[in-house]
């Protein structure tokens, strides 16, 4: 910390001063604690929550928590949403601008400030509660405290992108501090004012996995939420941290239904336009950095021969997507690592290994990449690395590929959805789903990948490729609920569907997910499909898994 952090952190200290230095006009708000386009938006939106809260039965009780500027106006949005629907809603939040570093005091307190003369404005159909502002519990009890320190474990993992990164980091102090505040203040609210359903964020990290584990051990209804890739939805986790993908419900309802046609066509386009670089109307965002060249160019460009090709599709290092999978390696570095390790004895295969493209967005000081460098210190003719900045494509990758070896990243269901083999070493959405290979421990791990190796070439049985399209339809079509305002293009999202459409003419394509939001349970078994699909329902013009696949390469 400056010098000048460090007289800040003084000064905050103090009684008064922040308050003074704001009613004296000091800066109004800190570059990364911004609220201006939720100022700039709020008055309409709460005219418009009011009106139809006014027709609106009486809902339940809703507390929301958020931190960090973007996520508050997340909230925000879907706060006066859930108000106009007839919920009594809260939204609590910490004005905290950085998640990833320790502001000073004095700083902290004029954001909190600042954020009181934005949100205090919303008070007409929302209760907002600084949790800065709420007494603290002097301590938490023991087993709440051991759950908040795992959740700053996986901070500090988070952080440094490490996952074997110790309690000793300064990092792990930082995030312990934020986490601890925001558990006590949470907890000392919530024992007060029970609610039907605490709402948050993530759940697994940060805040939001402080505040959904006191929510957890005072046995209240929770509901977590991220947003992924795809435009205009949402994930929803219940009573669960959303970023563990749990679809064990949804499967065991779906498992029985064979997809028909038309969602065959879906879900083969779904695999095309994930395949590019640049997003469309459908995507927030896709990693790809290069445009496909075809199986036969990545050929020659790696100098791959005719050996079976192996690949190793790493995840983004330290991701929340990826911490705390672990089922016999202990981390994913530890799987990359060691699976290196078995292919410098076999010659016989070539190995390509994939650092994941998110990489190039993150910020952390460790990378697989870095990773792979030191384990294999000289080069091998049949390992290799494409770094996350070469100009290709995964999806050139997955034409050459006869085995996948996976951690947890979706690409592996994405090989298993073009008959191949898959591996998996950690425990992902999809493992056990009967169309992977999921070993249990090390023993198993290297047995497989002895007795896989020996058969290749191969590919998945028919049985085994229409479960990896059904659960790859499941997982990407129904598992993600309709959401009018992603978290990335908000404000776009919101003048394009404001308020008084999502509550009005769309209410019918967002009714469901504000329910589930709200606590309802989602019950996969009661919900319709689009063909109401049972296997006897199958179109009389029916293609198989196999002839779009054959279809598709033809293209």
């Amino acid at each position: 910390m400056s010098v000048r952090q460090e007289v800040k952190e003084l000064i905050g200290r103090l009684p008064f001063t922040a308050e003074l230095y704001w009613a004296l006009g000091g800066k109004k708000f800190a570059y990364r604690f911004n609220l201006r386009e939720l100022d700039t938006h709020l008055l309409k939106a709460l005219e418009e929550s009011g009106e139809f809260a006014k027709k609106a039965l009486p809902g339940k009780k809703v507390f929301i928590f958020a931190s960090t500027h973007y996520w508050i106006e997340q909230v925000v949005q879907l706060g006066l949403a859930l108000n106009g629907l007839g919920h009594k809603v809260s939204v609590a939040y910490l004005p905290n601008s950085l998640w990833n570093k320790k502001i000073n005091r004095f700083d902290f307190r004029m954001q909190n400030l600042y954020a009181h003369s934005i949100l205090d404005k919303t008070r007409c159909c929302l209760t907002p509660i600084s949790l800065l502002d709420v007494p603290k519990s002097r301590s938490l009890p023991a087993e709440l405290q051991q759950k908040v320190d795992r959740v700053t474990l996986t901070d500090t993992q988070y952080v440094h992108q490490d996952e074997s990164i110790s309690t000793d980091s300064p990092v792990y102090s930082m995030r312990k501090y934020y986490n601890d505040l925001a558990a006590s203040a949470a907890l000392t609210h919530l024992r007060d004012n029970i609610p039907d359903v605490v709402l948050t964020p993530n759940g697994l990290i940060m805040e939001f996995g402080a505040v959904y584990e006191v929510a957890r051990f005072l046995g209240i209804r929770t509901v977590t939420y991220e947003f992924g890739d795809a435009a205009n939805h949402i994930w929803i986790g219940q009573d669960i941290p959303v970023v563990c993908h749990d679809t064990t419900d949804l499967w065991e309802a779906r498992r029985g239904s064979l997809l028909d046609v038309e969602q065959k066509q879906w879900l083969m386009s779904f695999f095309k336009r994930r395949q590019h670089p640049a997003a469309d109307k459908n995507f927030v965002w896709l990693s790809q950095p290069a445009d496909l060249k075809g199986g036969q160019q990545i050929r020659t460009m790696l100098k791959l021969d005719s050996r079976p090709v192996v690949l190793l599709a790493t995840n983004v290092l330290g991701d929340s997507l990826t911490l705390g999978r672990q089922i016999f390696s202990p981390t994913m570095i530890e799987w990359v690592k060691r699976t290196i390790g078995y292919f410098v004895n076999h010659p016989e295969v070539q190995l390509v290994i994939r650092i994941h493209p998110g990489e190039n967005i993150m910020v952390g000081p460790t990378s697989a990449s870095e990773v792979v460098r030191q384990v294999l210190s000289q080069p091998l003719e049949n390992i290799h690395v494409v770094s996350a900045k070469d100009p290709i494509n995964t999806y050139d990758l997955l034409d050459v590929t006869d085995l996948g070896l996976v951690y947890v990243t979706t690409t592996g269901l994405e090989m298993a959805a073009r008959g191949i083999p898959v591996i998996v070493g950690g425990r992902t959405h999809y493992r056990g789903r009967g169309f992977t290979i999921d070993p249990d421990t090390w023993d198993d791990y290297f047995s497989a990948l002895d007795t896989t190796i020996a058969r290749l070439p191969f590919r998945l049985t028919q049985e085994q490729l229409d479960l990896a399209w059904n659960y790859a339809y499941r997982f990407f079509r129904e598992f993600p609920q309709p959401y009018p305002w992603h978290l990335a293009k908000r404000w776009q999202d919101y003048d394009e569907r404001p308020l008084s459409y999502v509550l009005g003419d769309g209410l019918a394509k967002y009714k469901s997910t504000f329910r589930y939001l709200a606590g309802e349970p989602i019950h996969w078994e009661k919900i319709e499909t689009e063909k109401a699909l049972s296997g006897l329902e199958m179109s009389k013009n029916d293609i198989s898994v196999s002839d779009l696949l054959r279809r598709s390469q033809e293209e």
